[in-house]
């Protein structure tokens, strides 16, 4: 680490992190030693000119067991669902939220309760430190191997989360990219560590795109995971990342040939199109994205972050034990999160000034409802293109939506026709709503005037008393 930032570091009573301490295994589910349910396997051809993706069966073909996915974006109400579709259908529930596997960071993620937590099953919550990384490739190995142990059980898998690529790798299936042997792992870690101990990002990339990876140049600031990850691949292939096509890739150009193929009177632009390619996929995925009219959604999403911020236990503390820890914001998965890197770097900044000021914590407010509507706004774009997911309206009553979901999973006829009551429209729907949505502005609840945040500032006033203590 940079020397000035260790002086930093110490001016305001911080400390390094020291390693995290020893973790139980991360899975606590046996892994499967028998295929009790033979299913297709994606196999990857792969060429300098492109990547071919064919599916290899058992000759005798078995009914594929059902899984549920469930996605939308942050603060439309998918654990609610997911919790109520659990006790109907005796499900069990997967996190795919990149933020929930991390201990300690219940409130900024919108982790679900301890309540709910015991009245159904939950996996890949908790299972981390707030110092160490997780990528989309472990996400995937550890939720197909949960998959397989709920089934088991006979029990219903419930997929529930908002980050896409973790979601687009679990149905899809993951690329074929080589892993490092020791010899090239140890061989990157000699090149980075110094670059990464001195926070020198810029000449880390540098390096990385000069060995052959221009992708490292898109990558988000102090990924290091992912930048190591990079000269890894390339080391060990002598090809960048980008050249293991993902198999989504492969399922899209079915979709568009099908569609090109179709009849005129198809309709397409609505959401979940019945396309064949279940019988490529690993399971019999029903996939729900569920959302609101985008302004609604947008005020919903203001007021969880008022939420989030009310209280003594909340965001905010839960960025100050990050702080205490020696993390600093924007340096890993968790420090990167929406919500805790705007909450650290706020914090941060009282320290260095000994407190803070009701338009200063105004200013982070407002900078924190932006990400967050933003990320929202990302997740729209992305599951819009994402032809696999039945589209439905967040503002209708949850007892119909369960409804609904519970009798599409007992359909045995595998067609999904969303009545107009439920369905939600992928694009904006009027232009008076993207009129307002470009005039938008927050309406908060809850911190309205200046000495509505003064509970807020004086809390972080004592904060600072006892970091000068110790």
């Amino acid at each position: 680490m940079n020397p000035c930032r260790v002086c930093a570091l110490r001016t305001l009573g911080l400390t390094l992190a020291p390693p995290p301490p020893p973790l139980q295994p991360l899975l606590r589910y046996p892994r499967l030693k028998l295929n009790l349910n033979p299913r297709r396997t994606l196999v990857t051809a792969h060429s300098s000119s492109n990547s071919t993706y064919t599916s290899t069966s058992t000759p005798k073909k078995k009914k594929k067991e059902k899984v549920l996915v469930i996605s939308g974006p942050t603060g439309a109400g998918k654990s609610r669902l997911a919790l109520e579709l659990a006790k109907r259908l005796n499900g069990e529930i997967i996190s795919a939220d990149s933020v929930q596997v991390y201990r300690g960071l219940d409130v900024g993620s919108a982790k679900p309760s301890w309540s709910d937590r015991k009245e159904v099953p939950h996996h890949l919550l908790d299972i981390l430190h707030p110092s160490e990384d997780y990528s989309v490739g472990q996400f995937f190995e550890d939720a197909r191997q949960v998959t397989n142990s709920i089934l088991e059980n006979d029990h219903v898998p419930i997929v529930v989360g908002g980050t896409g690529l973790y979601l687009r790798w679990y149905v899809y299936g993951k690329p074929e990219v080589p892993k490092a042997s020791p010899e090239v792992a140890s061989e990157v870690y000699s090149e980075i560590i110094d670059l990464e101990r001195d926070g020198n990002w810029d000449a880390a990339v540098k390096l990385v795109v000069e060995a052959g990876d221009p992708g490292a140049l898109r990558l988000t600031c102090n990924d290091w995971y992912r930048l190591r990850r990079s000269l890894e691949i390339l080391k060990s292939s002598g090809s960048p990342p980008s050249a293991f096509q993902v198999p989504y890739d492969s399922f899209r150009d079915q979709i568009n040939l099908q569609k090109s193929e179709s009849s005129p009177d198809v309709n397409f632009s609505g959401g979940g199109v019945e396309l064949n390619i279940s019988p490529d996929l690993d399971y019999d995925f029903i996939c729900f994205f569920l959302s609101n009219q985008r302004l609604d959604l947008y005020r919903m999403i203001d007021l969880r972050c008022e939420d989030m911020l009310s209280g003594h236990d909340g965001l905010l503390s839960e960025a100050a034990r990050l702080l205490d820890m020696g993390l600093l914001p924007n340096s890993n998965s968790a420090t990167r999160a929406i919500g805790f890197r705007q909450a650290m770097e706020f914090l941060l900044q009282c320290r260095e000034q000994g407190g803070s000021s009701p338009g200063e914590f105004f200013s982070f407010l407002s900078e924190f409802q932006k990400a967050s509507r933003n990320f929202a706004k990302r997740q729209l774009t992305w599951f819009r293109n994402e032809d696999i997911y039945h589209w439905l309206n967040a503002s209708q009553p949850l007892d119909k939506v369960v409804d609904f979901i519970y009798q599409v999973y007992h359909n045995q006829t595998g067609n999904v026709v969303v009545p107009k009551s439920l369905a939600m429209e992928k694009d904006l729907s009027s232009r008076r709503e993207i009129a307002e949505l470009k005039f938008y502005r927050p309406k908060n609840r809850y911190f309205i005037r200046r000495e509505d945040c003064s509970e807020i500032l004086d809390w972080i006033g004592r904060q600072m008393q006892c970091s000068a203590v110790h």
